[in-house]
Order: C-alpha cells, then sequence, then structure tokens
C-alpha cells in the first residue's frame, strides 16, 4: 500500500482515510480472486467474531458456504462445540438447510423458525419426503394452533439433486416461485434453493477442508486447561484455532500459545488481541500464524472510554501487518467496520481476512430470537464479549462470590439492539454488500488479487468533512 502523500503524525482510523483510482487492466469485478493466503481457506476475506450473540451454527454454516468462516465463541462448552462442528460439516455444501415440520405441527411453530432462515419457508415433511411449503404468508391472520396442513402449499415445485443452478434458477422463475425444496432420486428431501441462492452459487466458492466438507473455527481462553480443550476441538475437526483475549500481548497468551503449538497442531493458530508490531512478533515467535489485531474499535466495546487503552484501527493494522508479513504470517482486522469501504480499507492496509460481529448480529442467522419493538420492528439483541452479561454467562461455575466480584468490572454493552433490514435480513445480504465493495475496490487498484490490492492500494488522508462529503443522501438538501 502507498500512502497519497507524507503519512500524518498521528494514527488514523477508517473515516480517516481513501483510496484513489489508478489505471487498471482488470475488466471485470467478477474477474478478482478474493480467496485469502493465511492458511484458514477463506475465498472471501471475511471472517465472523467469536460473539456468543452472533457465530452460532446456523452463522457458521451459512457464510462457510459462501467462502467465509466463524469463530465458535470460547465460552460454548467444548461438547457443544464438537456437535456443532460435526453438525455444520454434515451441511450441503450447495444447498440450504431446511426448515423442517411434520403436517400436525402448528403455525405457531412454523412462525417460530421462519425468522431462523432468510429462505423464508418451511418444507413440510411425511416420511422424509416433502409434501407441502408454507410462508409467513400462509399464516397470515391464522390461529396459531391450527396445523400447517391446513395452510401448506401442496402444489409443490422440487429440484433435483445434482441439477445445474442455473437451471435451478430458470425453473424457479419459469414456475413463478422463489423457493423451492431439492429432492434425491428417491424423492428425499435433500435442502431448499432459492433463486439468490442459485445466482449466489454462481459467485462464491464455498470455505472447504480436504474432505469437500463446510469449514469452522473454534476459540480458545488463556486459562485453565489450554491443551484438553485445545485437543477436543481438533478431535472435532475445527478448521481454525482461536486464541483470544482482550490484552493479547501478556504472558499467559505466550505461554497458551506455546502449549497449543506444543501439540504441533495440523491447522491455523490465530491469536490476539493486540496493536504493535512488538505484540505481533512476540505471539508469532510463540507459534501463532495469524494474529488478530485491534483493541476497542468494537460496537459493542467500551476499553477505550473505561481505560484509554487502544488505538486507532487502520494504522494498528497497517503497522501490524507489516511486522507479520516480515516474519511470514498474517493478520485479521478485528473491528471496527461499519461499511464496505472499511473493509476495503483493512485489506489494503495488509489485513489476510477481516473479522465482523455486530454488524452480522442483526441477521437470520445470527443465535437470538427475533423480537419487535413497540412499532414492530425486527431486532435482535447483541452484546459484548468483556460485559457483564457475556462475564456471567462464562463465570457460571464460579462461586456467588467470585461472580459478584468479577460482575463489578464490565467493559463492554450488555445489551443493544441490532435491527434486521426486512430487505436484505440475512447475513448473505450483506456479504453480497461487503463481497461487491470489495471486488470494486479491488478494480479501481488494477488488481486481480488481495495481495496485488495490498501492493497497489494508493491512500490519503482526509478531514471528517471529506468522509461526509461521500456519504450518500437518501433526501434531498
Amino acid at each position: 500500500m502507498h500512502f497519497l502523500t507524507s503519512l500524518p503524525l498521528y494514527d488514523l482510523t477508517y473515516d480517516d482515510v481513501f483510496m484513489i483510482p489508478v489505471r487498471s487492466a482488470v475488466d471485470s469485478r467478477l474477474d478478482v480472486d478474493l480467496a485469502s493466503d493465511d492458511g484458514t481457506g477463506t475465498t472471501i476475506p471475511i471472517v465472523v467474531a467469536n460473539m456468543t450473540a452472533v457465530a452460532g451454527r446456523r452463522m457458521a454454516e451459512t457464510v462457510a458456504r459462501r467462502g467465509s468462516i466463524a469463530v465458535i465463541p470460547q465460552d460454548i462448552p467444548t461438547d457443544v462445540v464438537a456437535e456443532v462442528t460435526s453438525w455444520v460439516k454434515s451441511r450441503d455444501v450447495a444447498y440450504d438447510t431446511p426448515i423442517t415440520l411434520s403436517p400436525s405441527d402448528t403455525v405457531g411453530e412454523a412462525l417460530m423458525l421462519l425468522p431462523k432462515r432468510s429462505h423464508g419457508a418451511v418444507i413440510v415433511v411425511e416420511h422424509g419426503r416433502p409434501v407441502g411449503v408454507v410462508t409467513e404468508g400462509d399464516c397470515a391472520e391464522i390461529d396459531r394452533f391450527t396445523q400447517v396442513r391446513s395452510v401448506m402449499s401442496t402444489n409443490l415445485l422440487t429440484i433435483a439433486a445434482g441439477t445445474a443452478m442455473e437451471d435451478a434458477f430458470t425453473k424457479l422463475v419459469t414456475n413463478h416461485r422463489h423457493v423451492a425444496p431439492v429432492v434425491d432420486n428417491a424423492g428425499g428431501l435433500v435442502g431448499v434453493v432459492t433463486r439468490k441462492g442459485a445466482v449466489r452459487s454462481s459467485l462464491y466458492r464455498p470455505a472447504v477442508d480436504a474432505s469437500g466438507r463446510l469449514r469452522i473455527a473454534a476459540a480458545l481462553g488463556i486459562t485453565g486447561d489450554i491443551a484438553g480443550r485445545a485437543d477436543k476441538l481438533l478431535a472435532a475437526g475445527v478448521d481454525v484455532i482461536v486464541l483470544d483475549t482482550a490484552h493479547g500481548h501478556q504472558d499467559k497468551m505466550i505461554s497458551a500459545l506455546r502449549v497449543v503449538r506444543a501439540m504441533d497442531p495440523s491447522v491455523p493458530v490465530v491469536a490476539g488481541n493486540v496493536v504493535t508490531a512488538e505484540a505481533v512478533r512476540d505471539l508469532i515467535s510463540a507459534g501463532a500464524n495469524v494474529v488478530k489485531v485491534g483493541v476497542g474499535p468494537g460496537a459493542m466495546c467500551t476499553t477505550r472510554m473505561m481505560t484509554g487503552v487502544g488505538r486507532p484501527q487502520f494504522s494498528a493494522v497497517l503497522e501490524c501487518s507489516a511486522a507479520a508479513r516480515e516474519l511470514g504470517a498474517h493478520v485479521w482486522a478485528d473491528g471496527g467496520v461499519r461499511h464496505p469501504r472499511d473493509v476495503a480499507l483493512a485489506i489494503a492496509a495488509g489485513a489476510s481476512n477481516v473479522m465482523i460481529g455486530s454488524w452480522f448480529a442483526g441477521t437470520n442467522e445470527s443465535p437470538g430470537e427475533a423480537q419487535r419493538d413497540g412499532d414492530g420492528r425486527l431486532y435482535k439483541e447483541n452484546y459484548g464479549m468483556a460485559s457483564t452479561r457475556a462475564v456471567t454467562r462464562r463465570t457460571a461455575t464460579d462461586t456467588a462470590f467470585s461472580r459478584a466480584r468479577k460482575g463489578l468490572f464490565e467493559e463492554g454493552i450488555s445489551t443493544s439492539r441490532m435491527y434486521l433490514d426486512p430487505h436484505r435480513p440475512g447475513v448473505e445480504d450483506i456479504i453480497d454488500e461487503i463481497v461487491a465493495g470489495i471486488r470494486s475496490s479491488c478494480t479501481y487498484a488494477g488488481a486481480a488479487t488481495l495481495d496485488e490490492f495490498r501492493e497497489r492500494a494508493t491512500v490519503g488522508v482526509q478531514s471528517m468533512a471529506g468522509f461526509t462529503e461521500g456519504k450518500p443522501l437518501h433526501a434531498s438538501w
């Protein structure tokens, strides 16, 4: 990356910088390869942050199908992480996982399940075969105790497994359907396909392991039985181990890294969080393949306001990625992204992947239950991983006195409403937006790969007025 002018004497956030276009031989954004080279197997440079209100099984499955990877949080019991890992790796690489009910189940049950998947349909199954489809519209103004057999559409369109996605799309359009069950040769339900899903399959490459199964990562803390927990996660088949703590440049982290590295894991080891070149060198020396960069930029984080500790994220990523490259390692930019431009700028600064948390919390695929506010708008609750709420969950087995002591120290928001966009409620909708932005950024820089983008990007420094000038106006002035 190059600066348009000399570097300022102060650190920079993503809002402080912009990228200029240069002569480009890249004709189309679709010619850009967004695969990372950090060993994590992502084909788009996005990682779902290890936040309890964000990264669960539905999220992990969905993003991996589009080339990303989700990190299951450290406060989830190991046996549950193992079960989630097995479940994600058993999902179909091409087709969405269906929501299923039997004909005798109720409309109320259907309405509870529908917001959990973006395809917006419940497949009614009998003896393993689809017999009907129920959408939210079918349930409108229907008594919640009514059986779904009374409201389901039985005029089924099914797609044979193995059908080319373009053909599946054409079949859906021709039959005026937006979603259809996918069936095997015996008529058994395999998954569901939507028009958007068929199109996305032509634009994304799934993040898969050597056996062709969807990838997933899991986080570890730096206290307790680190070796035992890491061994169980590796045995469960996780594809990336993430050693995670708010202050990553400490002796406990270095010791934990050495413990995990001594196990000679065959998967990448990520550690963080840090914001300095010295910290990056120490963690890589202790065994990290990737270092997580970011202290305080997250939407749920109050660390900077509570402690004064942290660093503007663009400068942190820029310095840390340069140090990592010198040692043949990589960094993930963790936090502070609010727009697709921020993701592109993080990559320009040197990140191999960008972690996203709160931005994905308000989607169908996040673990929380959708709720409605006083105006009827759907939202999900989000909270910081160092907040009282998170600490309470993490210390559930401690003594009451110990929990009370730890509960006094909060660095994070315990509840925040993340509203679902009614027109783009799924995580794939947000991924589409981000990826479109990154691809366009690469074409402006004349880059066909992320490596070329990091080399060719030219960045300038702007005032807040310059940042404001770039924002669209949704109403006249």
